[in-house]
């Protein structure tokens, strides 16, 4: 592999627009960290119309993938959660090429696991959580009981993922080892949800139960960023505004759920507006802060329908 990457540093190292090279190379056979290659070539550079480019090479035997981003693209990769694998990949990569260390800052950053970054990456997280969360209920409603257990597996899995962001850790690297550790309440879910003798749906619906506590206590803390968007102004907002906000424009999260629920536990207050085609009987809803009302556990399931 180093005389791959001896002939990539050759090939690129007067390249003008190149900031960084990256290798990652593949820990195991068919892991598919960086999609079945053997090796991913990852190169930040300027040339935006360059930017999202996919390569398969074949260099004396070792398939190659090569991936090109921008800066903003890297950007939205890390902050968005568009590419789960690119925690990995800075984390496990070789620099071949940095200039003015730019991914070695990255990396330092990452390291340091910064609130703003904790926060959007726990908003994504949460608000994938109540989707899951949901759609298990209906399932179950439904009678559609492997579907409402598929659905409680996953959304414990992004439950763990919000614990161990707040603990500090990347839950891209791993998650149940370190849940194990860090929460093992989370864990000992799991164990009953996967392994417990009790009936599927026995074993389902004490899973479900605990997910509705845990949303009731984690709401406002995981959703501050978008609680303090709404206090910014006093206008009241609309879903596109703030889906267009630069706080969320580049966040792979549909507000409206999310907003809706935030509604129901008062945290964000609903405003009917008269709409741009001045139809009366069609008033649009916009969203300010609202005024936190608290209560006991009992409300868990209005929370979140």
């Amino acid at each position: 592999m180093e005389h791959i990457k001896q002939h990539f540093v050759d090939c690129y190292q007067e390249e003008t627009g190149l900031i960084s090279l990256a290798a990652i190379e593949n820990p195991f056979p068919y892991n598919p960290l960086i999609d079945g290659a053997d090796m991913l070539l990852l190169i930040i550079t300027e040339h935006a119309e360059r930017s999202g480019r996919t390569e398969h090479l074949r260099i004396d035997g070792e398939r190659v993938l090569v991936r090109t981003v921008d800066r903003e693209l890297l950007r939205r990769w890390i902050y968005g959660g568009e590419n789960r694998s690119i925690i990995q990949w800075l984390e496990r990569g070789q620099l071949l090429i940095d200039r003015n260390d730019y991914l070695q800052n990255i990396r330092q950053t990452l390291l340091q696991f910064p609130e703003l970054l904790r926060e959007q990456k726990r908003f994504i997280e949460f608000a994938s959580y109540i989707r899951t969360y949901l759609q298990a209920k209906q399932d179950l409603r439904d009678g559609n009981l492997l579907d409402a257990y598929s659905n409680v597996l996953a959304g414990l899995h992004l439950w763990a993922h919000i614990v161990l962001i707040e603990e500090g850790h990347h839950p891209e690297l791993t998650v149940w080892r370190q849940i194990r550790r860090v929460h093992p309440g989370i864990y000992k879910l799991y164990e009953e949800l996967t392994t417990s003798h009790e009936t599927l749906e026995q074993r389902v619906q004490l899973v479900m139960l605990a997910c509705e506590f845990s949303v009731m206590s984690k709401m406002k803390a995981c959703c501050s960023l978008l609680l303090r968007t709404l206090s910014s102004r006093e206008e009241p907002w609309s879903v596109m505004e703030l889906q267009n906000h630069p706080t969320f424009i580049d966040l792979h999260v549909d507000l409206s759920l999310v907003l809706q629920k935030l509604v129901s536990r008062s945290y964000v207050r609903e405003v009917a507006f008269m709409p741009e085609s001045g139809d009366p009987e069609a008033l649009e809803l916009r969203y300010l802060a609202g005024v936190t009302v608290e209560s006991g556990l009992a409300d868990a399931s209005d929370a979140i329908g």
